[in-house]
């Protein structure tokens, strides 16, 4: 496809003597002409990164891209970057919006004569994205059908699927590790269909910045994973970047403000046939990050500690561990209860060490002495005892993958 749009993009910029670009329906690059006018910078940050913001695709079609059957104008929008108008021409396959062709107002009015050849110029670009939108159809339905056998409990289910992933050119065989995104509301409400798609369209946007063949997307009801070939160092160093992209591009298309959004990134497995241990580590990491907050809205399992460990056991389980003591403490009806919680948290996080907790916490070492007696008085626990500090320690980390505080 893109050797084909960057033929026809190139013939329609002599035709015409000016600078041609054609974007998909989210304002991806997909081709343009060298042309010596001047750009700007969304035009070179389209081009750098083959993608361009929210507000500039919102902007794009409010501007009459959504429905346009014809020539459109977007006219000129510093504060988005926008220092040139376009004139666009949509690219439609009966009637759905495949993308458009672009031309910079900078170089000149669009004549009937240049219109026209816009107009064969989408016609045929659409014949290209609407196949190669079938082909990648089919592709893609091979892929799911094949990711989920990776998944599988069975193991030469798994094998066998790993090595046809390879064989078809799907994914490269070697090491790989698993990336798991989810969205959930605040307010605990149910996710939207919208919600959904805005989750499968950030890890389609990760993939899609990864090298070729590089990555396998499944999309399931409440979650997307994402599973990676990590054979080369370069997307190893590259991901946790990539992956902070497109967290943000799921929040911004997700279009709520109460809404957070979650990932987590297994260990890497030597090979695909492996990589199910990662994708359940994955899992376990962006749940535990929804509860125990300071760590992250992106967390790598070998990241979460005692609490990767402590997510492995059921909930009654857990919540039946909690010392006594900080139960008492956790149902304690004080309005200073809170930064009892908070200093006890810091003590045993400092090892005990009142100075560095003092520090912390910005209060004088005497109203430090004062709470942690009324810790003692409360949880009848003593902090000057080791195995107390490790019981109440544990059961702080355990009160907050419950959601307790």
């Amino acid at each position: 496809m893109a050797g084909e749009l960057q033929h026809l993009v190139d013939t329609t910029g002599r035709r015409l003597d000016r600078s041609v670009a054609i974007d998909d329906a989210q304002i991806r690059l997909l081709a343009y002409n060298s042309h010596d006018s001047a750009v700007d910078s969304v035009r070179m940050n389209s081009v750098l990164q083959r993608n361009v913001s929210r507000e500039i695709v919102d902007f794009i079609y409010a501007s009459g891209g959504r429905e346009a059957l014809d020539l459109f104008t977007v006219p000129v929008n510093e504060e988005l970057g926008l220092t040139l108008g376009r004139v666009g021409m949509p690219i439609r396959y009966r009637n759905a919006l495949l993308g458009f062709v672009w031309l910079l107002t900078s170089e000149g009015e669009v004549d009937e004569d240049q219109a026209e050849v816009l107009r064969r110029t989408a016609d045929a670009a659409a014949m290209i994205l609407h196949r190669e939108q079938l082909l990648d159809e089919l592709s893609r339905s091979r892929e799911r059908e094949l990711t989920r056998d990776v998944l599988s409990g069975e193991r030469s289910l798994r094998e066998d699927a790993a090595s046809r992933l390879a064989d078809e050119g799907l994914m490269a065989a070697g090491p790989a590790v698993a990336v798991t995104m989810l969205l959930r509301p605040v307010d605990r409400s149910t996710l939207t269909e919208r919600d959904r798609l805005s989750v499968a369209v950030g890890v389609d946007q990760l993939r899609r910045r990864l090298p070729r063949n590089s990555a396998i997307q499944l999309d399931r009801p409440d979650h997307s994973l994402l599973i990676v070939s990590v054979a080369e160092r370069s997307t190893q160093t590259h991901l946790d970047s990539l992956i902070v992209a497109a967290r943000e591009r799921v929040l911004s298309e997700s279009g709520r403000q109460n809404i957070e959004c979650w990932v987590g990134i297994g260990e890497p497995r030597t090979s695909v046939a492996d990589v199910r241990e990662s994708y359940e580590e994955s899992r376990r990491s962006a749940d535990v990050a929804q509860v125990v907050k300071v760590l992250g809205n992106v967390v790598h399992y070998r990241d979460l500690g005692v609490y990767g460990l402590l997510a492995e056991l059921s909930e009654d389980r857990l919540e039946n561990s909690i010392h006594s003591g900080l139960q008492s403490l956790l149902s304690h009806e004080d309005s200073k209860s809170e930064a009892l919680l908070a200093t006890l948290e810091s003590f045993l996080d400092n090892a005990g060490d009142v100075k560095r907790t003092s520090e912390a916490l910005c209060v004088h070492r005497g109203s430090l002495y004062y709470r942690l007696r009324r810790i003692q008085e409360i949880t009848r626990a003593d902090l000057a005892n080791g195995d107390d500090r490790l019981a109440l320690h544990l059961s702080l980390k355990v009160a907050r993958l419950l959601d307790l505080r």
